[in-house]
């Protein structure tokens, strides 16, 4: 394995830490009163590791095998109907995202109240995490990305489940650093944790709404290009 591909994974891993699910509810449970509670933070980041890791492992060992299974399916006109579809409802839902109308509704608030709260279960944050962590797959680039260089870089088994664990451990790195340094200086971090989680609660509702509304649209526009329907457009092909 060369020294550029393992630089582009960490470089990728680090866009992936910097997801809803890997910092804005890590750092909401950093903002929980009273005394850090490191195992549920823990807890948090662990399951959504394991859940990067086991995805990963799926699509480098199954995806493959699952494509040859389906062969022509996604072509079929059925399909591609309920592929358009899907692509207009994501853009449609991600009006709902609106920046302005999350601050009136208070979506991203629920989340952070839920996650601050001092009586949140082991149990509750294992969810949370898996419920982050699939609200992510369809928008996950820079981990798809990352599994296709691993896919096509002719690794052995263990070499590959490494290299997954090492991207899955990179990516929750800048969580476990602000959780070091909430620790060693609460009085500082605490101030600094306020300020993002200011903007976390301002911005995250209106960044979220892009990431749903450019999926949308290259999901049906792709549906849309093999069902004959933009004539001579340029193709942009999601699925071969």
């Amino acid at each position: 394995m060369s020294v550029g591909l393992l630089l582009t994974l960490a470089g990728l891993a680090l866009i992936d830490s910097t997801s809803i699910g890997t910092l804005f509810i890590p750092v909401w449970l950093l903002l929980t009163p009273g005394p850090i509670r490191v195992g549920r933070i823990l807890t948090y980041l662990g399951t959504i590791a394991g859940f990067y890791l086991g995805v990963g492992l799926l699509l480098v060992w199954g995806g493959t095998r699952l494509a040859e299974t389906l062969g022509g399916a996604l072509d079929h006109r059925p399909v591609l109907w309920a592929q358009l579809a899907l692509g207009v409802g994501l853009f449609v839902l991600s009006f709902r995202y609106d920046g302005k109308r999350q601050r009136r509704s208070g979506g991203a608030l629920r989340w952070r109240d839920r996650a601050t709260s001092g009586d949140s279960s082991a149990r509750w944050l294992v969810g949370l995490a898996l419920l982050a962590a699939l609200a992510e797959v369809a928008t996950m680039l820079p981990y798809l990305g990352a599994v296709t260089l691993v896919s096509t870089a002719d690794l052995s088994g263990p070499v590959v489940v490494a290299v997954l664990a090492g991207y899955c451990v990179v990516m929750v790195v800048p969580a476990l650093l602000l959780l070091g340094a909430r620790l060693a200086f609460p009085a500082p971090i605490e101030r600094l944790l306020g300020r993002l989680n200011t903007w976390i609660t301002q911005k995250a509702g209106g960044a979220l709404g892009w990431v749903l509304g450019m999926a949308g649209f290259l999901v049906a526009r792709d549906a849309a290009y093999r069902l004959g329907l933009l004539g001579g457009a340029v193709k942009i092909d999601l699925f071969n």
